[in-house]
């Protein structure tokens, strides 16, 4: 979509939607699922989201759009496909083998010093994960959606490890420009497979990724306004769909308070925080904006009024997460009881590291379960329909 043809939309009364990917490691399945819902629901051959951004696992889902924005019902079948039969060696090395060699390397690393042996750059070797995404992802097609008019922007966000900084890649329609805010930035180019890796790897689990002079990680760590990559690209709806269930966030709800939680329990709840906080305090931020600028528009003629609409699992993933354990690789089941991962108080961790496609299936059928029965309020709100801002369904909200 050309400049001309963001305008004609824009005069037509139609909205811009921004379709938001949070990050979510193996939850990120869930998203799959509403979006396979979503082509049922929006059947039209055309590109519903002008705007898509992605964070971490989000961030692939996000570039197959884009790359695929002409026909993008077949897309979201590809990435249906892909992860209905997804294997966690796929992902990261996790057989036995090199499992044992990364622990050793860790060991003699401590022993020595680092004498002997360097500290290793990460937890896991997630070259798997970069051949994959060299066989599914045609980066190259984004600059070619958007050329043809049937993408206005896709962004893909990282992590500066140099700066500290959460950047914004984004490929998108020459009217756009580059923004820069506190702590937060935007910054075109063309979209690689390098700013994939960049943006999906996890803090101490996978290795940073160096994008010309700087590294980079996981998108999610100091993304304090995850929203407004889209709201800068020309979004003025925007459709979230996120993978921690809303009444599920922390460690075990019933665990004793008494019991030292375990490492596994820790890190199962720093990806919680890594992945999900900062959505829900934006989406809080977001409707305050919004009511400010109902409240006095005379007022506040530069506050943008968003629309957001929020689909969310009704169910826990850590509850799927522990129907599927015993699907987990024995490296990873291994490193999992070794680190605390693997009873009631660690399916945190797993519900984030389980990419195997029991875990996965049943993932994308609770997200295509969860969008269709909240179809009357997504359908209304990609029409461009104002919703009362109310509950629609276990897991939707919207703020207006």
């Amino acid at each position: 979509m050309d400049g001309s043809a963001h305008s004609q939309h824009k005069r037509s009364g139609r909205p811009t939607v921004g379709l938001v990917l949070t990050g979510g490691g193996s939850r990120s399945a869930y998203q799959v699922g509403v979006l396979v819902a979503l082509a049922e629901l929006l059947p039209r051959a055309r590109n519903p989201f002008p705007v898509i951004v992605g964070t971490s696992a989000g961030a692939i889902a996000a570039t197959v759009l884009a790359a695929e924005a002409h026909q993008w019902r077949r897309a979201v079948l590809g990435l249906e496909r892909v992860w209905a039969n997804f294997r966690s060696e796929q992902v990261f090395h996790v057989d036995p083998v090199h499992m044992l060699r990364a622990g050793l390397h860790w060991v003699l690393a401590l022993v020595s010093g680092g004498l002997v042996l360097s500290p290793p750059k990460a937890m896991l070797d997630n070259s798997p994960l970069r051949e994959l995404l060299g066989v599914h992802v045609d980066c190259a097609g984004i600059r070619r959606s958007i050329a043809r008019g049937h993408l206005r922007a896709c962004a893909v966000c990282a992590t500066s490890y140099g700066t500290g900084h959460s950047v914004a890649f984004y490929d998108g329609v020459d009217s756009i420009a580059d923004w820069s805010r506190v702590q937060r930035l935007g910054r075109r180019t063309e979209v690689t497979l390098d700013h994939l890796i960049a943006s999906a790897a996890i803090p101490m689990l996978f290795p940073p990724m160096r994008l010309g002079d700087e590294y980079f990680g996981d998108g999610a760590m100091r993304q304090l306004n995850p929203l407004s990559p889209a709201i800068h690209l020309g979004a003025d709806r925007l459709l979230v769909i996120g993978v921690r269930a809303r009444r599920g966030a922390g460690v075990t709800v019933n665990r004793m308070y008494s019991t030292m939680p375990s490492p596994g329990e820790i890190f199962g709840y720093m990806l919680d925080t890594l992945f999900t906080d900062q959505i829900y305090g934006d989406l809080e931020q977001l409707e305050r904006m919004n009511q400010l600028a109902l409240a006095a528009p005379s007022a506040n003629r530069d506050i943008q009024h968003v629309e957001t609409l929020m689909l969310a699992p009704s169910v826990d993933p850590r509850e799927i997460a522990a129907r599927h354990t015993g699907d987990i690789p024995l490296g990873l089941r291994s490193l999992l009881r070794v680190i605390g991962g693997r009873d009631a108080s660690g399916y945190q961790l797993a519900s984030y590291l389980t990419f195997e496609s029991g875990y996965t299936r049943a993932l994308i059928e609770l997200g295509y379960r969860d969008a269709m029965e909240a179809r009357t309020a997504i359908t209304a709100f990609m029409s461009g329909e104002k919703l009362p801002p109310v509950m629609t369904a276990p897991g939707v909200a919207q703020a207006t």
